[in-house]
């Protein structure tokens, strides 16, 4: 210890490090009922991807298909922007770990694929009515596999103060 250096005692470094501590808790604590929600968040987004499909697998002229996806993008787009107002956590850049640009990744290639999958095998079974069986089928496995993923990305980030 330095000669001339003020004492600190146990209760008052006890208090600052409460002091610090608690908000970042809050913010975890916040991070985590958004993360938690569970399907019910997820609805809305598969609603509109179900519905995106099962039209697009429809007999349409093009500019009705391309038409179809700017309002299946700007849905996407309003629903992001909604969710991100209502939110009361903003994060810094920082605190997204591999993990959540892994799920990003993975969860993008696991939609194309079951998309392509599901289209193949519409079509390989000529199943009347395929889109909706596409779009039933993706819209499910968007379900199944959303929540859990996002839950694990999301949850190192209380244990390691932020970083994964």
């Amino acid at each position: 210890m330095r000669v001339g250096a003020p004492m600190m005692d146990a209760e008052q470094a006890w208090a600052d490090l409460q002091r610090i501590r608690v908000p970042q808790e809050r913010v975890y604590d916040e991070l985590e009922r958004c993360t938690v929600t569970g399907r019910r968040g997820y609805l809305p987004i598969a609603a509109v991807m179900w519905l995106y499909l099962a039209v697009s697998g429809l007999d349409l002229p093009k500019w009705s298909l391309w038409a179809t996806l700017a309002a299946y993008v700007g849905v996407l787009a309003a629903m992001g922007v909604r969710s991100s107002r209502k939110s009361r956590v903003r994060l810094h850049r920082s605190r997204y770990t591999w993990r959540v640009y892994a799920v990003f990744v993975v969860a993008a290639a696991l939609g194309g694929a079951s998309i392509g999958l599901s289209s193949w095998l519409v079509a390989w079974a000529e199943v009347p009515y395929g889109s909706l069986v596409q779009a039933t089928i993706c819209a499910g496995l968007f379900l199944l596999v959303t929540a859990p993923a996002n839950r694990w990305a999301f949850a190192p980030m209380r244990h390691y103060g932020g970083r994964g």
